[in-house]
């Protein structure tokens, strides 16, 4: 590994880039911070799907591309005179001080579960006036309700028991198939949402990443229909021309194989 001597000069090589591109590319010149949002939306995407693969290699390019973001949104934030990467870098440095009493005061922890009571507890007392207001508004739903749940276990609002969130769940179920045998599109919208809400709280107590969870039962579910379309057309068939158990035999052969 690169020594903090060569780590500190990549840095600076980069800035320097950073500074060059903007001065004389006409793409990079015209950027905002809001024309490059989507873009780093984007990255940030590519990143999950480097790290759901375990693709190292593809996980360091698509650092890379994040690193950029960060510095040219700092760029064009020195240009305001706003701020500069300087006080980007300091500025979470302090935060990752005030927020770790326990490594850099006399605050005592004994787990995990504690540092992120603490945590929660630490951003009010900074001036905030609900743990959800660092929920970001835009994030996917799923996603979003992860963060809600384990924003409010920091502060003790929290299930004990894992055995007691499945019950909620069974509970929520029943509800939701109440519901769909009456046949109401509205009520029935709502505790589906409610059975989601129970799902995601039950995976975040097993330690499971629910958004991981279900993308790597995408990649899977693609991987093996395009193995059902590759069978297909390797008997010159269209999938419209197949029966069902056609479909599912290839389907069970594409299960052994992956």
């Amino acid at each position: 590994m690169n020594s903090r001597q060569d780590q500190l000069k990549a840095l600076d090589r980069l800035l320097t880039i950073m500074d060059e591109l903007r001065e004389q590319c006409p793409w990079d010149r015209k950027q905002t911070l809001e024309s490059l949002r989507h873009l780093t939306i984007e990255e940030t995407y590519e990143l999950g799907d480097a790290i759901l693969d375990n693709d190292l290699e593809g996980i360091r390019g698509e650092l890379g591309d994040l690193l950029l973001h960060i510095f040219f949104y700092s760029k064009i934030g020195s240009e305001k005179k706003a701020f500069d990467i300087a006080d980007v870098a300091h500025g979470i440095s302090e935060k990752l001080i005030s927020r770790h009493p326990h490594i850099y005061g006399d605050v005592t922890v004994a787990d995990e579960e504690e540092v992120k009571q603490n945590w929660e507890k630490l951003k009010l007392k900074e001036g905030k006036k609900s743990v959800l207001e660092g929920v970001p508004k835009s994030l996917p739903a799923m996603v979003k309700a992860n963060r809600i749940q384990d924003k409010v276990a920091g502060v003790g609002f929290d299930w004990e028991e894992p055995h007691q969130v499945f019950e909620k769940l069974q509970e929520e179920l029943s509800e939701f198939q109440h519901e769909v045998n009456k046949g109401d599109k509205s009520a029935m919208e709502a505790e589906f949402g409610d059975v989601l809400f129970s799902m995601i709280n039950y995976a975040r107590f097993l330690k499971i990443d629910p958004e991981s969870a279900l993308e790597r039962t995408n990649k899977k579910f693609s991987k093996r229909f395009q193995f059902l379309e590759k069978e297909a057309a390797a008997q010159k068939r269209s999938l419209s021309e197949m029966s069902l158990e056609e479909m599912d035999q290839i389907w069970e052969q594409a299960k052994k194989d992956a």
